[in-house]
């Protein structure tokens, strides 16, 4: 397989490890090892204990039955674990994709759920989304997009770059306009449970529609992206056969040790998610006041879930020079639009990490030192 570049990635790869400040980063604050294990009694023994040998290619029981605690009508046995989510987006769309498919995409949107389809050979629909409609999905353009050959629609909400998040009636709708064209679903939903008013948090989209499958890993929500955990849940038996007879040709099966870990995380999921929706909410009132203080500078539009939001340069300047000039100049590295093919001068900015306030006032020395 050929495949283009990814922007986003080998963006990263050029700062990530290099500067103090990563105010773009998509995922939340992360632990130790130590600090999980002290969340339950005798877990350190039993990690010790742990067996280093071969492990499910489905994923352990004990983690996929985690897992399953997070969806209403999907089981344990109805749960595949990856490598993290990139592997179960490129496992997904070779196995369910076949060359002059066509699909929508919502957009922008992670490069991996475009580009794994393109290099297939497969016809690609961008579902744009803009700021000055708050980056809301579009129903109607969704429904003019379907063609002859359409055979799926995936969307990624709570959203990342912009942290949008659909009503619960936009989501039925979806799921009714797939239902209707016997479409399959691939429903990226990484950062569910980071919404900031819990009554918005949406039904898992499998668990509503038996042709949808829904994307999970430990990265985002959980804040622990070393893990290499991520996860596909869906009630339909052929998707998941078809996916974990082609993840035989990827990673077989998962870390031992990251198993392990991962169910003694989601034993203990609340008070994880309660600490990075507290590091959130506080970090999301800095980022509130400093906006308020560069109107002249940005565009701000308040994400409601996740923890990414996607601010626009009003001033006119390349927004590639603008992030490079500022991680040259005071190692804060933010990530520009242009590694999601975005024209216009957004850039990404993170909010689930502890040392936000120290990286938005490098920020700020920045600008009242620039204009």
């Amino acid at each position: 397989m050929k495949i283009a570049p990814f922007a986003l990635e080998r963006y990263f790869a050029k700062y990530e490890f290099e500067v103090p400040y990563l105010l773009c980063s998509s995922d939340c604050e992360s632990v130790s090892i130590q600090s999980l294990l002290d969340l339950e009694p005798g877990a350190q023994d039993h990690f010790h204990a742990q067996w280093l040998g071969y492990t499910d290619s489905q994923g352990s029981p004990e983690l996929r039955g985690e897992i399953a605690n997070l969806y209403d009508k999907t089981n344990a046995d109805q749960i595949l674990v990856f490598a993290g989510a990139e592997e179960a987006i490129f496992v997904y769309m070779n196995a369910m994709l076949d060359p002059g498919d066509h699909i929508i995409v919502h957009t922008p949107c992670y490069q991996s759920l475009i580009e794994v389809a393109t290099a297939i050979g497969c016809e690609v629909t961008a579902w744009q989304t803009i700021e000055r409609d708050q980056w809301e999905l579009d129903v109607d353009l969704l429904r003019r997009s379907i063609k002859l050959n359409t055979k799926a629609i995936v969307f990624n909400c709570p959203h990342n770059p912009t942290g949008y998040l659909m009503s619960h009636d936009k989501q039925r709708q979806i799921v009714e306009i797939a239902r209707e064209h016997n479409l399959l679903i691939f429903s990226d939903e990484v950062y569910r449970f980071l919404e900031l008013n819990a009554e918005d948090t949406l039904p898992a989209t499998c668990d509503l529609y038996d042709q949808a499958v829904s994307l999970g890993v430990m990265s985002k929500t959980f804040g622990l992206a070393g893990l290499r955990i991520g996860w596909i849940a869906t009630q339909n038996r052929d998707i998941q056969a078809q996916l974990a007879t082609f993840k035989d040709y990827t990673t077989i099966c998962n870390s031992a040790p990251s198993e392990f870990l991962s169910s003694l995380a989601l034993r203990h999921r609340d008070v994880l998610v309660q600490r990075n929706l507290d590091i959130i909410r506080f970090n999301l009132n800095i980022l509130d006041d400093f906006f308020a203080r560069h109107v002249d500078l940005f565009n701000w539009s308040r994400p409601k879930a996740g923890s990414t939001a996607f601010p626009k340069l009003k001033i006119g300047r390349n927004i590639d020079e603008f992030c490079s000039d500022l991680v040259q100049r005071k190692g804060v590295m933010l990530l520009p639009g242009t590694c999601y093919g975005i024209t216009e001068p957004h850039f990404r900015i993170g909010f689930g990490r502890a040392n936000l306030p120290e990286a938005v006032a490098k920020f700020e020395e920045y600008l009242q030192e620039t204009y």
